[in-house]
């Protein structure tokens, strides 16, 4: 009853145009329910939207930590964030769909190697300003001029790739999947550093093709740097 008048409050009386509920997975059962009775009051019950999660397991040492709401043995996130950094905690939360079960390994969160995601997206963003600060410093400057000149397979690869964040985005928002982002920044960096280590930027072949490969790290960095933003992630340039 409470959750049937709060919903006809704000959606009738207060004219919200969708309301978004985040319930645990053991409340699934409520969303038709809730629905149909907002129907039943003449409200239209597509303005509620709602998110299902799972329960997170935490792993550590290769063995689960065992929780119970029921018997108090619980670990809250502002406990968690005593024992991982902010950065992985966002990064690793959004790693799996809401409705997935999801496994948090607490080593590999504060684990710096590229098999940990944020660390390993976090290192492409530090490697690209690195080489530019390098290649300014020698007078050399990115340009836009000569795109036509990048023609391998990983050049290609991550030039489309980064052409399709504003689609990723949009996608996101419609299914309340910030996964999409995470996922999307991950291959970012893996594209980028694919392309690194078969292309060669300081010693390319000609002055021209080195500053059109210098003009996609450029473009690189800002899509790392905007996808990190969104995450409310941090971009580091140094690490």
């Amino acid at each position: 009853m409470p959750d049937i008048a709060y919903h006809y409050e704000k959606i009738v009386t207060r004219k919200f145009d969708k309301a978004v509920n985040v319930w645990g997975a053991d409340h699934h059962g409520y969303v038709p329910r809730l629905k149909a009775a907002l129907t039943a009051l003449g409200v239209d019950a597509d303005k509620l939207d709602v998110v299902i999660m799972q329960m997170v397991r935490l792993v550590s040492n290769g063995e689960t930590i065992k929780l119970s709401k029921r018997s108090g043995k619980a670990i809250t996130l502002s406990t968690l964030l005593e024992e991982i950094p902010v950065d992985a905690a966002r990064f690793f939360f959004n790693l799996r769909e809401p409705n997935s079960q999801f496994e948090f390994d607490l080593d590999l969160a504060i684990e710096q190697s590229s098999s940990n995601p944020v660390f390993y997206v976090q290192y492409a963003h530090a490697r690209i300003c690195s080489l530019l600060t390098l290649l300014l410093a020698d007078g050399f400057k990115s340009k836009s001029d000569n795109l036509d000149l990048l023609t391998s397979s990983q050049e290609i690869a991550l030039i489309r790739h980064l052409a399709i964040l504003p689609a990723e985005i949009e996608a996101a928002v419609k299914l309340y999947a910030p996964s999409k982002i995470t996922r999307y920044v991950i291959e970012t960096a893996n594209l980028f550093h694919k392309f690194y280590d078969s292309c060669s930027i300081r010693n390319a072949d000609s002055n021209e093709l080195k500053s059109a490969r210098l003009f996609l790290c450029e473009c690189t960095r800002t899509v790392l740097r905007n996808t990190l933003n969104i995450l409310k992630v941090d971009a580091p340039e140094k690490m």
